[in-house]
């Protein structure tokens, strides 16, 4: 028997809507990472990008267990001697609570071509208005 394999062309994309109101950080990142890499999916290959679209909404209210508001740092640097930053989650939760999920959603993706355009089909908002009603997404319940 041989392995079937998806024309491209034939792959279905759909819109899923998920609100992360009192959501866990991590298990919340885990199903939106499978969702858009399509592993829930019987045609599923993982050299093709064959996922679905995801809109998240209420990123503001995502919950993260114990002291990890506190204790979770993300770091990045600006490419110049000694321009290493470092920001709290707790910070960049206020600030800009859209970065804490696509951070954690992008880690658990493949590092490649195809673990980049899966990353574009994730819209993460703060509150609960979202401009992709257009494209009727169906509600997720995680």
């Amino acid at each position: 028997m041989k392995t079937y394999l998806a024309p491209v062309n034939e792959i279905e994309k759909k819109w899923y809507i998920v609100d992360a109101e009192n959501k866990v950080l991590g298990r919340l990142a885990t199903e939106i990472a499978s969702r858009l890499r399509g592993k829930h999916k019987p045609t599923f290959s993982s050299f093709i990008d064959n996922g679905d679209f995801v809109v998240v909404t209420n990123a503001e209210k995502i919950v993260l267990t114990g002291k990890k508001l506190d204790d979770k740092i993300y770091y990045r640097h600006t490419g110049y001697i000694g321009g290493i930053k470092e920001i709290s989650a707790k910070d960049l939760l206020a600030k800009h609570p859209e970065d804490v999920l696509i951070k954690a959603v992008r880690g658990m993706l493949p590092k490649n071509k195809i673990g980049r355009a899966q990353l574009k089909k994730l819209k993460v908002y703060a509150g609960t208005k979202h401009p992709h009603a257009a494209q009727q997404p169906a509600e997720l319940d995680i």
